[in-house]
């Protein structure tokens, strides 16, 4: 056997000792390993290379202008720099999770709910979306409602507007006020049934503003309703 033989064959074993020796050291591919950090993936935006899953901090992500995407849908709600946009912000920054228009969808079910509930009397559906407060003066007012023996009787026809007015946060209340314009047929019958209050047929306008609120560090998720006023 040549010399140049003996050379290629030292080198065929070395290689494979190498090869076996690299695959006992970074193992094989099962399947199961994590994909490749992509800086530029939305994914990984706010992750960095090797960062343990579930310890990462997710960071605000931002589109192609540099705009924080947590502001988006407080932006497409209310005008940019208005004094209604900027107090919005203030409830994002506290809140990442609110969004302007699915809160206002909700309060919009919620003041359909507690407007029958209290002509009903419904002190249960009441109890779940007032605050203690509010719920006081409700059930009070319901009290005397029965003790006098009135029944009111009410048909909720629909809201004909519902904005946003003002948001804030206090400490970690997040509390959002909403102006809504609703229509509605209300009447109230003594005990005898005679018509002492309202009209069984005619609609009426009704104007409020409702205050909801909500503490962010409670593991309750619900707003409730902590503040009412009647406009003129």
């Amino acid at each position: 056997m040549g010399s140049n033989d003996f050379v290629t064959i030292f080198f065929l074993v070395a290689a494979v000792l190498i090869f076996l020796q690299l695959r006992s050291v970074l193992g094989r591919r099962t399947g199961n390993e994590k994909p490749p950090f992509d800086p530029y993936s939305p994914r990984d935006l706010a992750k960095g290379p090797g960062s343990d899953d579930g310890k990462v901090v997710t960071l605000p992500r931002r589109d192609e202008q540099g705009v924080d995407e947590r502001f988006a849908a407080v932006d497409a709600f209310a005008t940019p720099g208005s004094e209604l946009n900027e107090s919005l912000r203030e409830v994002v920054k506290q809140d990442p999770s609110f969004n302007p228009k699915e809160f206002l969808n909700g309060a919009r079910m919620a003041y359909e709910m507690i407007v029958m509930a209290y002509a009903d009397g419904d002190r249960k559906t009441l109890k779940s979306l007032l605050s203690r407060e509010v719920l006081e003066g409700f059930e009070a007012a319901i009290s005397e409602r029965e003790a006098r023996g009135e029944v009111v009787k009410s048909t909720f026809v629909g809201i004909e507007k519902a904005d946003i007015i003002q948001a804030a946060m206090k400490e970690s209340e997040e509390q959002v006020t909403v102006r809504i314009v609703c229509q509605l047929i209300t009447a109230t019958y003594d005990k005898a049934g005679k018509l002492i209050d309202g009209d069984a047929e005619a609609v009426s306008e009704v104007n409020d503003l409702w205050t909801f609120a909500r503490d962010i560090r409670s593991r309750d998720p619900n707003w409730k309703l902590v503040a009412t006023e009647s406009e003129l």
